[in-house]
């Protein structure tokens, strides 16, 4: 399984709130990749308002939300921008279910047949229109 985040940008009418939707696995290793993002959201314009959304991502590390954390404080910080407000369901998704899921879904269990491959049907020769 990949470990990549996907991250949707959702932006107000009014330009003010921009939500950024992660969805896909966020780790300790790739939360590096949301922060380019976070920053740059930042800096469209004055006093805008940016959430993370880690609501609808398949596995999320508590190291990598921290990390954001710390990045969007400290190094990702923009003078004159509000505070980064991060959205994180209550329990963390791990990874054990996906990768369960995943394991399961494309094996076959020990001593069980081939699955049945339908023959390829003759195809007919197309037919010709003669104008006239």
């Amino acid at each position: 399984m990949h470990h990549k985040p996907s991250v949707l940008v959702q932006v107000d009418l009014d330009g003010r709130h921009i939500r950024l939707v992660v969805s896909g696995c966020v780790t300790e290793l790739n939360h590096r990749a949301l922060c380019p993002l976070v920053r740059r959201a930042r800096t469209l314009a004055p006093d805008i308002a940016v959430v993370v959304d880690l609501t609808t991502a398949h596995h999320v590390e508590p190291a990598a939300v921290d990390l954001l954390r710390w990045a969007a404080e400290h190094e990702d910080a923009v003078r004159g921008t509000p505070a980064v407000d991060f959205v994180v369901p209550a329990e963390l998704p791990g990874h054990g279910t996906v990768t369960q899921l995943a394991g399961w879904a494309g094996s076959r269990r020990p001593g069980s047949p081939e699955p049945a491959r339908r023959a390829a049907r003759p195809r007919a020769a197309p037919r010709s229109r003669l104008a006239g």
